[in-house]
């Protein structure tokens, strides 16, 4: 039974080392570009733009592959070469930020986060960079002998779609992020009565004794836009304030809406 047990195995080892491959080799393809959506405070004022990834392959070029099932699948060196990529497209827009006194947010992992560590050359393109935000996901698993707070020497952090996953309260006692941004899923819920409405106020309040300020993500209408002016946030984004935009049109965004 064992000898069967063995020439099964080795019959089929090979097959799924071929189909391991494969699924390597068509990750490693895969085409990117940068696109960013703007983030505006309250009263108006453009306050940052986050940097967002398509990712296609040469296959399928129309078809956009979900960004975060493209750094799931993709190793934390080339999760490295990314956002090497980000940064140094942003460095050449180092006078529109400075001049406008904008922010620019980039989605960032943990483990990659942890990495840069090891990166003297990328640590010293972040230090160019006075202007840029680390966004951490929050669906993210650190090394056993790591946390949030070693983090924090990349300068403010952010944390990105609170009230999902893992970000929640117990994330925010880890560090004192910069900005914290609020899920829509968790806007919409809360906006449907008016006891979530105020749930949704008192949140935000609470919130705003562990960040700088609040953000809310998925802003589609005007009456969502007219709620978040008359809550506790800061600022927030989405397709009503803008969709997503080629990073060649940065000159032309909307500083005042």
């Amino acid at each position: 039974m064992k000898s069967e047990q063995v020439i099964q195995r080795l019959s089929t080892t090979p097959e799924a080392s071929i189909e391991n491959l494969q699924e390597h080799r068509y990750w490693l393809q895969c085409e990117r570009a940068y696109t960013y959506q703007p983030i505006y405070r309250t009263d108006g004022r453009l306050m940052a733009i986050e940097i967002l990834t398509v990712v296609t392959h040469p296959s399928n070029p129309t078809q956009r592959i979900p960004p975060d099932r493209y750094f799931a699948e993709v190793s934390v060196r080339q999760r490295i070469d990314v956002l090497e990529e980000q940064l140094k497209m942003l460095s050449t827009k180092h006078e529109f930020f400075t001049q406008h006194n904008i922010l620019a947010s980039v989605n960032v992992d943990g483990p990659t986060l942890i990495a840069l560590r090891q990166n003297a050359k990328l640590q010293e393109l972040i230090a160019t960079l006075p202007w840029m935000r680390f966004e951490l996901v929050e669906h993210v698993s650190l090394p056993q002998d790591s946390s949030f707070a070693t983090m924090c020497e990349f300068g403010p952090l952010w944390l990105d779609d609170f009230g999902t996953g893992m970000a929640n309260f117990s994330a925010l006692s880890e560090v004192r992020y910069d900005y914290i941004k609020v899920a829509r899923d968790l806007f919409i819920m809360l906006r449907q009565t008016p006891e979530g409405r105020n749930l949704f106020t008192l949140l935000l309040q609470l919130m705003n004794r562990y960040c700088q300020g609040v953000i809310v993500e998925g802003v589609e209408t005007l009456e969502e836009w007219r709620d978040v002016q008359n809550s506790p946030a800061a600022a927030a984004q989405g397709y009503f304030l803008s969709r997503p935009v080629p990073m060649d049109t940065l000159s032309n965004v909307v500083i005042t809406l």
